[in-house]
């Protein structure tokens, strides 16, 4: 008998013929080697592609957890990959160590968000994979393999965004950097003035980003700096209030959109500013109990102005369903091969839809907009693209299904919606 499994929102679903939770890397050695495949990974089903979608085994990385050890001298730190974001925040503290930064969300598994190259906001900082010193991982042929930045760097680049095609990653060593402090402030300006300055705004702070909520005209943007001074009380989070309020004059209200427009610009003017100082780990998160559906497109750094103004124009206009804010920040560029940031400084701009409405035809709307500025789209956000579609936004993408095959010659890993990805023949 089947079993089920759906990602957070509910969107994705699966009948897998088993679910494993393997304790440690030699159960999971045992169950590449004989479990029905296609075998796929699944750390908290915080992706909306049906990446861990597959009619064979869904394996949860649940028990292979903690911290393995970690070196002082260096702000250097191993852990297992199943472990959670949240609990990878106190663990590094515990230790004097930080991440160099986070996204908004510290619920996913550091091995999901380090595969589909998760990241958070800062024109000098990078997502994730690019803290990767070691990566140990379980082949398709169920050998534990282990490859380093120093020895082995190209197979760093090519496994460090790797989707769960490229083995099933079981450790991670990440490079870090002492624990910190952040001041953290957030005011509201008009939309027309964000794009104006957005480069000069973005590049002012260690981390900035902002939010857009439908015909409001107005932004909240949010800076985060280093800082020494003494922790202060972090606000009260009115984010989920704030979206039922949205959710009920998008509803109440529908036939009457200049009187929305009216009501919401009104409301976001009046958002108080925030300023406060806090530990690092008590900073860059906040609490996400509305389900949604998600698009982020990862596009060149001084395309995002434009992108975003055409999908403002596009939700206000054909979409007054939308109610969800649009969030828009800044990512280092790296090396690696698959990473969406591969040698380009980039403008993400994330959409999103309540998870109660049917998300496609307002992604179907907004992605050739994205693909129009030259984007290329999250791993783990829906998306249509396909391997054809990949080879042209990807310079090392030949390079990357090279080491693929090699890792996973007889495709374990390959579910038919990462065959589509990848362009294999099954």
């Amino acid at each position: 008998m089947a079993n089920s499994w759906s990602n957070w929102s509910g969107f994705v679903k699966a009948a897998p013929k088993l679910v494993a939770t393997p304790a440690d890397a030699g159960e999971l050695v045992d169950l590449v080697r004989s479990a029905p495949g296609p075998l796929r990974v699944v750390g908290a089903g915080h992706s909306f592609t049906p990446l861990v979608q597959t009619d064979g085994t869904i394996v949860s990385l649940e028990k292979i957890e903690g911290l393995v050890g970690h070196e002082a001298a260096a702000n250097r730190a191993r852990v297992r990959a199943g472990t959670r974001l949240g609990a990878l925040t106190r663990i590094l503290q515990d230790i004097g160590q930080g991440l160099p930064n986070m996204g908004d969300i510290d619920r996913q598994a550091i091995g999901g968000a380090l595969g589909t190259a998760t990241h958070g906001s800062g024109t000098t900082l990078g997502a994730y994979h690019t803290q990767l010193e070691t990566v140990q991982l379980v082949d398709g042929r169920g050998t534990l393999r282990e490859f380093s930045r120093a020895s082995d760097r190209d197979m760093i680049h090519a496994t460090g965004v790797a989707l769960g095609a490229f083995g099933v990653l079981t450790e991670v060593a990440m490079n870090n950097i002492a624990a910190y402090r952040l001041r953290r402030r957030k005011w509201v300006l008009p939309v027309g003035d964000m794009l104006r300055d957005f480069e000069t705004m973005m590049a002012a702070h260690r981390s900035a980003e902002f939010y857009y909520i439908p015909f409001a005209g107005y932004v909240q943007f949010i800076a985060s700096d280093l800082s020494d001074k003494p922790t202060t009380a972090r606000p009260t989070e009115d984010d989920e209030e704030g979206l039922a309020t949205l959710r009920k004059l998008r509803t109440i209200l529908r036939w009457l959109p200049s009187l929305r427009r009216a009501l919401i610009k009104g409301a976001v003017k009046k958002v108080p500013s925030e300023d406060y100082v806090q530990d690092w780990l008590n900073v860059y998160a906040s609490d996400r109990r509305t389900k949604f559906n998600e698009m982020e497109y990862h596009l060149p750094y001084e395309e995002g102005p434009k992108a975003l103004a055409e999908i403002i124009a596009l939700t206000e206009k054909h979409f007054p369903e939308v109610y969800f804010p649009m969030e828009v920040r800044s990512v280092a560029p790296d090396e690696f091969w698959l990473s969406p940031f591969h040698k380009r400084l980039t403008c993400s701009i994330a959409i999103h839809h309540d998870a109660a409405n049917d998300p496609l035809p307002f992604m179907r709307a907004a992605e050739p907009i994205f693909r129009r500025y030259g984007g290329r789209p999250h791993w783990g956000k829906m998306h249509s693209l396909k391997a054809s579609d990949f080879r042209k936004l990807y310079p090392r993408w030949d390079d990357a299904m090279a080491v693929r095959r090699d890792i996973d010659p007889e495709n374990r890993f390959v579910s038919p919606y990462m065959a589509g990805l990848f362009g294999i023949q099954q």
